[in-house]
């Protein structure tokens, strides 16, 4: 989660059942977020002990899915109103109602999908965190039958330059935003049936959900592996020094680090970018002419905003929802009259520039390096390999270390928190202090099969949900 947060403290294997409040204590955001996980496992393990991996209520069952042929616009699906639970997460697709203005008395336009006549069910090409666009290839349902439509679900962070409604305007537009939310985001996406290794024949029901079910285990697990470190740096006692001579990490302040994987594949290919600050720098962005970006702040400090030589991400709702990472610039030039910077190139097409998807730069903190052994850098991305050795710096003694083995997904990412008192980072050891390598921190996606879609025949979609609990049957009279 990009937030600004001191650490996440939630480890499941511990066994943790409440956060205690004590009188007289400092109340820390890592106790509250603690409690709130804690909830959220109880509860999430619960459903999923009682429904299975998904399923749906008997009374209203959501996401029914109905295929719809296109005519000189691309296919489409309906996506039928209901709750659905997948891993406990509780989804709901029922579409809320446009609004009436009371200026105008009229109600309000949704937007429409291709070919689609029915604005009460959400649809494929407009369905709310979905952002698909038909002029793209990649986004357009197979052309080939059959195949298998299935939900993904992930969550992400949310902070007020995202959504303006959970700021609290009354602190003054001075003070930062309070809290940070997570969302839930449901898609509903098609995998052909080549891709789920089974037979050109049309598969039964119970073929496509082995398949599937083994697809979902290869793409729900990442295979990526990092350890953390502090090491006092060979030239540490040139410092004139605010931290302690043996400190091993000598930053002058805690941190937060965000290591994340910005090109996937395997170790040998993959990029990886850094935060000191778990990638909370984000920069509202209110227009882009070109490669110049006009902001609607710069920043709330000198340590919170944009200088010449940083790399940052532009983005917005549909590449966050979308899970999508967009290519890494750098800040050639500031404007502070004009709230303007100068990229190093033009955001790619489609990016940043529709106001409603609230687009905003993301700042990171990373560098590239010419000296001996210094990682180099791959469109503004770090490789994970350096130069010379296995461990690679960060800053102020902070190393990391990627298995070489295994696959790298973009959006894998680990916290390391480092911390002055200590002079050290907390990071799992084994019994001879070594420094454990772990997997990624997230991002964890849940799926679940919907249908199994064999042609444009009326009966040429096979329903893959599950239902539960019982149906409501009325009692005859007995008088």
């Amino acid at each position: 989660m990009h937030a600004d947060l001191s650490r996440v403290t939630f480890r499941p294997g511990k066994h943790y059942s409440a956060v205690l409040a004590q009188q007289g204590r400092v109340q820390l955001d890592a106790d509250a977020n603690e409690q709130t996980a804690i909830a959220l496992h109880r509860e999430r393990t619960a459903v999923t002990d009682l429904v299975g991996r998904h399923g749906g209520p008997a009374a209203a069952p959501g996401f029914a899915i109905t295929y719809k042929a296109g005519n000189r616009v691309p296919d489409d699906l309906t996506i039928g109103a209901g709750r659905y639970y997948v891993d406990g997460i509780p989804l709901d697709a029922t579409r809320p109602q446009p609004g009436v203005p009371a200026e105008s008395g009229e109600g309000e336009q949704g937007e429409r999908a291709p070919g689609a006549d029915d604005d009460t069910l959400w649809r494929y090409w407009t369905q709310p965190d979905g952002y698909r666009d038909p002029e793209r290839e990649t986004d357009r349902l197979p052309d080939k039958f059959p195949y298998l439509v299935y939900l993904k679900v992930w969550e992400r962070s949310v902070t007020a330059v995202e959504d303006p409604e959970i700021r609290e305007v009354a602190l003054g537009a001075a003070m930062p935003d309070t809290a940070a939310r997570r969302k839930v985001v449901w898609q509903v996406l098609a995998v052909p049936a080549a891709e789920l290794d089974i037979p050109a024949r049309k598969g039964t029901a119970a073929e496509a959900r082995e398949a599937f079910d083994k697809w979902a285990g290869q793409h729900g697990t990442s295979g990526a592996r990092l350890a953390a470190r502090s090491e006092r740096p060979s030239r540490a006692d040139e410092d004139p020094c605010v931290t302690h001579p043996e400190a091993r990490y000598r930053g002058p302040e805690n941190q937060l680090y965000r290591v994340e994987i910005h090109q996937g594949g395997a170790a040998e290919r993959a990029t990886f970018k850094w935060s000191r600050e778990n990638g909370s720098v984000t920069l509202p962005v209110a227009s882009l002419d070109g490669a110049w970006a006009t902001l609607a702040t710069l920043g709330a400090d000198d340590k919170l905003d944009l200088g010449a030589g940083d790399w940052v991400e532009v983005s917005d709702a549909a590449y966050e929802s979308r899970d999508e990472r967009t290519p890494l610039l750098r800040v050639e030039e500031v404007d502070l009259p004009g709230r303007r910077v100068r990229l190093s190139g033009e955001p790619a097409p489609g990016t940043g520039r529709v106001a409603a998807r609230r687009p905003f730069l993301r700042r990171w903190d990373h560098r590239g390096g010419t000296g001996r052994g210094a990682p180099r850098l791959t469109d503004g991305a770090l490789a994970l390999k350096g130069r010379e050795g296995t461990w690679i710096d960060l800053e102020d003694g902070v190393q990391v270390y990627f298995a070489a083995e295994g696959s790298y997904r973009p959006g894998d990412h680990w916290l390391i928190p480092a911390r002055t008192a200590t002079g050290t980072v907390e990071w799992p050891r084994d019994t001879a202090r070594r420094p454990l390598l772990q997997p990624p921190a997230g991002i964890e996606a849940h799926y679940a099969p919907l249908a199994w879609v064999r042609g444009k025949a009326q009966d040429g979609v096979t329903d893959l949900r599950h239902v539960f609990g019982p149906l409501a049957v009325p009692v005859e009279s007995t008088t």
